[in-house]
């Protein structure tokens, strides 16, 4: 079992505060995207990747989407993380309309709101887990000693307490996933987005991390919304969804 360390306390105190309000508000929405477009310029013209796409995320779901490469599930990700912006529509994301920010609101808004892991771990090679994990801390201006403590718990957290002054050189895939996500999440965020997680992942590890996610998910009151191709780890989500078509369907539940 994880001790929590003085310095992380605090931390994981808010963290149980704000999963305790995150359930009281499940009936209002975390996500709205209404009629969304997104058109790129290409040589050829006007390409639009998505046209009157709606979606609606209550907190605490775990939302997986699927579909073909290219369809525009990583793009969508990025709006939703006010990485890129629409063409058109609404987009609210963690009670902010993502689109009105600026460009530095949008950084602020991602530190403390959002939390991401993709599918490469984009961990710095030149640091620890544990000063990777920290980053994001010590990017708000939380003193470095602090911000050590809380990303020590965290790689606890993620059962690799014993890992913290390894370089992500010498961690295995699935170790160096565990670090990112640790990453993600030192922050206490609202959402977690998760473009392909486990993609890299053979399928045992990937089975784990997934466990991980799981059970991160429950017990820190998020909201998930996963990018996968794997349906099967899509069918362990609260809800699934394929992007086709510029638009979100249901994903059949599997017979």
């Amino acid at each position: 079992m994880t001790n929590t360390t003085p310095a992380a306390a605090p931390q994981a105190s808010r963290s149980a505060r704000e999963s305790e309000s995150r359930v009281e508000a499940v009936s209002s929405p975390i996500v709205r995207v209404e009629a969304l477009r997104k058109t790129y310029q290409t040589a050829r013209g006007a390409l639009n990747l998505f046209e009157n796409l709606n979606l609606t995320i209550l907190p605490g779901e775990m939302v997986a989407i699927v579909g073909q490469s290219g369809a525009g599930k990583s793009t969508l990700l990025h709006i939703l993380g006010a990485l890129d912006a629409p063409s058109a529509g609404t987009v609210y994301c963690a009670s902010t309309n993502v689109a009105s920010l600026s460009a530095r609101e949008a950084a602020v808004f991602r530190n403390r709101e959002i939390g991401y892991v993709w599918q490469f771990h984009y961990l710095l090679p030149e640091f620890t887990a544990q000063e990777n994990v920290a980053m994001p801390l010590l990017a708000r201006g939380m003193r470095k000693q602090e911000a050590m403590a809380i990303a020590a718990d965290w790689l606890g957290q993620v059962d690799l307490e014993d890992r913290g002054s390894h370089r992500p050189g010498e961690l295995s895939g699935g170790e160096q996933q565990r670090v990112a996500l640790a990453r993600a999440l030192v922050n206490n965020p609202r959402l977690l987005l998760a473009d392909e997680p486990t993609g890299d992942l053979d399928g045992v590890t990937a089975g784990r991390v997934f466990d991980l996610i799981e059970r991160l998910h429950k017990s820190h009151g998020l909201t998930s919304i996963l990018v996968t191709h794997n349906l099967e780890l899509a069918g362990r989500c609260s809800r699934a969804l394929r992007l086709e078509g510029g638009r979100l369907a249901p994903l059949p539940a599997a017979s």
